[in-house]
């Protein structure tokens, strides 16, 4: 069974996430399963600029070049070998082909956090300015809060403008505690002492803001390296998460971004940020052949409960299927 009749049979009932994916999904699916129906129906037969436009959808979808021309290569051999020329198999063997390596590098992964049996369970996360670090913050200690978790914020960025103020208006919001260090102090210092008070008062779950400042990459890995190490001191196989913070709109420029915060430290999940707000959903098979992590959280819309653990099957889904149709 194809990819396109898995999921349409999977996702007939509606239910609340999966309409949260398709909403926030449906600029993505515009322009890329639309454009793929729409490029099947204007050719009878596939050709060589059949090929050329495909290239251009996947491309312009965000799914990254190198994985766009070796998916067209692997396309025109099959075609070639198996003699198949319908615009419409062509399709379906590209969405198999897109999506199978995905699906089998995520079998096992648990996107939600992984809380530590015994003191506070602390996740770090990192993050170019201007993704949507802070908000996540706060999208992450709500969802962590209705389940019942005792969450604590640390404002470890201490050298943007503004950075510390924005954590304390969330923190207010969700009523929930937070150290704050001084302006321009040791983010290193301020996550020690923090994860020390989360350790003393019984936390579930201690959130470590980091500077978002793209410098150097030695001096952004020396910083990040000295905060793990001083957390670690302080509680056992702490950070238990690092998290990056990916705006999905920049496209390949917050990958690159990106990249340099995956070289200087270990990441265990992303979060993509501002997914409804761009077309290029194929970022999410950029993330993986690029920085090679799994993405664990992805932004759908501005509500605090609109940041949902990245489900696979359903992201599919808004992405290619999106409102149920009659027919294969």
């Amino acid at each position: 069974m194809g990819l396109f009749k898995f999921l349409k049979q999977k996702f007939t009932k509606k239910d609340e996430k999966t309409e949260k994916y398709r909403e926030g999904l449906s600029k993505s699916r515009a322009a890329f399963a639309n454009r793929l129906e729409e490029l099947g129906k204007r050719y009878k037969s596939v050709n060589a600029e059949y090929f050329e436009e495909l290239e251009e959808i996947l491309i312009g979808a965000d799914v990254g070049v190198e994985t766009t021309l070796n998916l067209i290569d692997n396309l025109l051999s099959k075609s070639k070998d198996e003699g198949i020329s319908d615009p419409k198999q062509i399709n379906d063997l590209l969405v198999d082909e897109m999506f199978v390596g995905y699906v089998e590098a995520g079998k096992g992964i648990k996107n939600d956090i992984r809380f530590a049996e015994t003191g506070p369970t602390v996740l770090l996360m990192v993050g170019a300015n201007g993704v949507g670090k802070t908000t996540s913050i706060a999208k992450l200690a709500y969802r962590y809060q209705k389940q019942g978790k005792k969450v604590m914020l640390v404002a470890g960025d201490t050298f943007r403008a503004g950075a510390r103020e924005q954590l304390q208006i969330w923190a207010e919001r969700l009523k929930t505690p937070i150290l704050v260090g001084k302006q321009d102090a040791d983010p290193a210092s301020v996550a020690y002492d923090g994860v020390k008070k989360a350790k003393e008062e019984g936390i579930d779950l201690c959130i470590v803001d980091t500077a978002g400042r793209l410098q150097t990459k030695s001096a952004l890995m020396a910083e990040l390296s000295k905060i793990k190490r001083v957390i670690g001191k302080e509680v056992e196989g702490a950070p238990q998460e690092t998290f990056l913070v990916i705006d999905a709109t920049t496209g390949q420029n917050g990958i690159s971004q990106a990249r340099a915060f995956a070289e200087a430290t270990p990441l265990t999940g992303i979060v993509i940020t501002k997914m409804d707000g761009t077309s290029k959903g194929g970022i999410i098979l950029s993330i993986r052949e690029q920085i090679g992590v799994p993405v664990r959280f992805i932004g759908l819309g501005e509500k605090m409960d609109d940041l949902e653990e990245f489900d696979l099957e359903r992201y599919l889904n808004g992405l290619l299927v999106g409102e149920n149709k009659d027919g294969d």
